[in-house]
C-alpha cells in the first residue's frame, strides 16, 4: 500500500505541476492571451468596465485580482473541467477537446495494437530463424522503414491514394452525410477514413517493434531454462509461446502502454496531415491562431494521457512479471 500510494502520490503531483505550468504560461508570457484578448475587445471598443468578465469568460480567472486568488480560481476551474472558453472556436475547450479526443484515441489505440501484433508476430519468427534470408530481408527493412518520418509517409500516401488515385479521402473522420450510430455503414466509413492516417504509423513503427522482440527472443533462447524445456520434451510451439513470447514481449510491454499516450502529442501533425478531426488537429489551430485557452487545455488533456499511461503501466508492471515484486524491481520507466 505504502508503495501505491506513493506512485499515485507521484502522479497527482506531476498532474498539479502541469496544471500550474499551465497557469505560469497564461499569466505571465509576454504578449500573452491576457494582452492579446484586452488589446482584441478594445478594438471592439468594448467599455473597459465589462472587458474583465470577458477575460475571466476566457481564461477562467479575474486578471485585476491577487495572484494566488487568481491560481486558487484556475485550479478550481480545471478540477471542474472547466478550461475556458475558445477565441476562435465555437464553444467552451474542455467540450471542443472532449468531442476530439475519441477520435485521436481511436487512431492511436488502433495503430498500437497493428504495430505491436504485426512487429511481435515477425520479431519472433525472424528469431527463430536467425540468419535466413527472411531475417537478413526484415532486418533490413525495419531499419530503413524505422528511419523514415511517419509524416513524409503519410504526404506520400495522401498524394498517391488520395489525389493522385483518389482510393481514399483525403480529410475528415467520416462521411458526414451518415447518421452517426453503431451500424455498418457508419462503422465502415469510420474506418475507411482512418486507413491512410494508420498505414502511415503502422508502416514505420512496426519494424521497431519486430526488431526489439527479435533481440529478446534471441537472448531468451539462449537461457538454461530453455534448454531444460527442450530435454523434457516440451512441444516447438509451447516453448515459443508460454517460454520465449512471454518472456521476450516483457520488456516491451511498458513502451506499449506509453506509446499509445504518446501518439496523442504525435497526432498533431499527423491530423493536420489528413485533416482529422482529433485533439492533434485542434492544437495545431490552437497554435497557428494563438489560441491560448485552447492551446493550454490541449497540453493539460495530453499530458494527463501520459501521466496516466506511465500510471497505469507502472501498476501492472508486476501482474504480468511476478518477479517485479519488491519496491526498487517495480519502476517501469
Amino acid at each position: 500500500m505504502r508503495w501505491l500510494a506513493k506512485r499515485i502520490g507521484q502522479a497527482i503531483f506531476t498532474l498539479w505541476a502541469i496544471v500550474t505550468i499551465s497557469f505560469v504560461l497564461i499569466r505571465f508570457l509576454p504578449g500573452g492571451p491576457i494582452d492579446y484578448l484586452v488589446v482584441q475587445l478594445k478594438k471592439k471598443k468594448i467599455p473597459e468596465s465589462i472587458i474583465d468578465n470577458y477575460v475571466e469568460n476566457y481564461i477562467s480567472f479575474q486578471p485585476d485580482q491577487p495572484l494566488w486568488v487568481q491560481y486558487i480560481d484556475y485550479v478550481s476551474s480545471v478540477l471542474q473541467g472547466d478550461l475556458g472558453q475558445a477565441y476562435f472556436q465555437d464553444g467552451m475547450v474542455f467540450d471542443i477537446l472532449a468531442q476530439a479526443l475519441p477520435w485521436t484515441i481511436f487512431l492511436a489505440a488502433i495503430a498500437t495494437f497493428v504495430t505491436t501484433v504485426v512487429g511481435i508476430a515477425f520479431g519472433g519468427f525472424m528469431a527463430y530463424t536467425e540468419g535466413s534470408k527472411f531475417d537478413s530481408g526484415v532486418t533490413l527493412f525495419s531499419t530503413v522503414a524505422g528511419g523514415i518520418p511517419y509524416y513524409i509517409l503519410a504526404i506520400t500516401l495522401v498524394y498517391l491514394f488520395g489525389y493522385r488515385w483518389q482510393m481514399f479521402p483525403t480529410g475528415g473522420q467520416v462521411d458526414p452525410s451518415l447518421v452517426a450510430g453503431f451500424n455498418w455503414p457508419y462503422v465502415k466509413s469510420v474506418l475507411y477514413h482512418a486507413v491512410l492516417p494508420l498505414l502511415s504509423t503502422t508502416l514505420v513503427g512496426w519494424g521497431g517493434v519486430a526488431l526489439s522482440m527479435r533481440g529478446n527472443s534471441i537472448s531468451i533462447l539462449g537461457e538454461d531454462y530453455i534448454r531444460v524445456a527442450r530435454l523434457r520434451g516440451l512441444s516447438r510451439r509451447r516453448i515459443a509461446l508460454r517460454y520465449v513470447a512471454r518472456n521476450a514481449m516483457l520488456p516491451m510491454y511498458t513502451g506499449i502502454l506509453l506509446s499509445i499516450a504518446f501518439m496523442l502529442g504525435g497526432s498533431v501533425i499527423l491530423e493536420q496531415i489528413f485533416a482529422y478531426p482529433g485533439i492533434g488537429l485542434y492544437l495545431f489551430k490552437a497554435v497557428v491562431s494563438s489560441d491560448y485557452p485552447l492551446m493550454m487545455g490541449g497540453l493539460i488533456m495530453i499530458s494527463t494521457a501520459v501521466v496516466i499511461g506511465v500510471l497505469v503501466a507502472d501498476l501492472t508492471y508486476s501482474k504480468i512479471d511476478p518477479r517485479a515484486s519488491s519496491e526498487g524491481e517495480r519502476e517501469s520507466y
